[in-house]
């Protein structure tokens, strides 16, 4: 029968959240939560080298898009597909919506800030012809140390995409290959600029956060946090 939980943890976290984490500890419920609190960790850990990225990866695709179509609204001249005009529609409401609590004006570049991680990454995807539209004359410049597929980078933007949202939204990683994930990000960032990645290694923890965990957690072993 599995353990039960400490009752401030069915107030604080609920039980439907933290059951994942006792099913990949065989019902060990003192286990489940030290993988709970290392899953923060690592979270927390990875926040800083996906901020680098996101933030790297949004401005050189606005840059190298700006110029090509000669505007800063370049969205307003791109061939978006429904999916990406409803994003830009939805970030510009966003942004008419603190103009309207007196919070400053809404320039272009306070859409593009508002613009998600999954809008950036999905430039670089094959949808509605988006390889012939974007990455062929435009987006493949954003990445200058780069030379492979278009379909390769989209495909780990795309694995990061994923992480980052579950690193936000407070949900499990710890079932991801994170060691790889940690690398796929420094490889994107040396796509995009080789400079920023000695620069994020310097306050990057994750490689001693991942040290720390130990065994993982599979249903026959514990871990060793």
């Amino acid at each position: 029968m599995a353990d039960a939980w400490p009752e401030w943890m069915g107030r604080a976290f609920s039980e439907p959240r933290m059951e994942p984490y006792r099913d990949a500890c065989g019902g060990d419920a003192a286990q489940a939560l030290r993988l709970y609190w290392w899953n923060v960790e690592a979270c927390a850990a990875l926040y800083g080298p996906l901020h680098c990225l996101e933030l790297a990866l949004r401005n050189a695709l606005n840059t190298v898009l700006t110029e090509h179509y000669g505007r800063a609204d370049w969205w307003e001249a791109a061939p978006l597909n429904a999916q990406g005009m409803r994003l830009v529609a939805k970030a510009r409401a966003k942004c008419a919506g603190r103009r309207r609590r007196g919070r400053g004006p809404v320039g272009t570049d306070s859409v593009v800030a508002e613009l998600s991680f999954g809008f950036w990454a999905a430039l670089l995807s094959s949808g509605s012809g988006y390889d012939r539209t974007f990455w062929v004359p435009v987006v493949h410049k954003a990445f200058p140390h780069y030379g492979g597929r278009r379909d390769t980078l989209y495909d780990a933007l795309g694995s990061l995409v994923l992480l980052r949202n579950r690193v936000m939204h407070h949900e499990p990683v710890h079932t991801r290959h994170l060691a790889a994930d940690h690398a796929k990000i420094y490889r994107l960032l040396g796509y995009l600029s080789p400079a920023l990645v000695p620069e994020a290694r310097a306050m990057d923890r994750f490689p001693s956060v991942l040290r720390h965990r130990g065994a993982t957690c599979d249903g026959s072993r514990r871990p060793r946090f």
